[in-house]
């Protein structure tokens, strides 16, 4: 797991971690934004330092290619094959938290969501 918003493409014609622009890009990086700013710890790019000391997403974002090659991706084929625009939100370092930890998952992500959603 990790805390970031990432966005097409995940994929690229190397197959390689590299940046991979969307044509729609300028939009993916709006809607990543409008979630990651709400979520300072998100926001602040390193989010998982005891798990991973050298990754960093500036304001919490990335592009999925960048960060790592996914090739058939769901994200990807809905962009391309229906113009249905999606991105994805890892909310914690942690894959499986335990229950009682939900309750503050919520409070970092309820603005976030709420700012996400007035995106539409």
């Amino acid at each position: 797991g990790s805390l970031v918003v990432n966005y097409p493409f995940d994929d690229d014609e190397q197959g390689i971690a590299i940046y991979s622009k969307s044509p729609d890009d300028a939009v993916f990086q709006q809607l990543a934004l409008s979630y990651s700013k709400e979520n300072t710890k998100m926001y602040q790019g390193s989010p998982c330092k005891d798990m991973y000391p050298t990754e960093y997403f500036p304001h919490g974002i990335t592009n999925g290619a960048q960060w790592y090659n996914v090739p058939g991706g769901m994200q990807d084929w809905n962009y391309l094959n229906t113009n249905c625009f999606e991105v994805t939100i890892e909310l914690g370092c942690v894959k499986y938290p335990k229950a009682e930890e939900l309750p503050k998952y919520w409070e970092q992500n309820r603005r976030s969501l709420l700012q996400f959603m007035k995106q539409v």
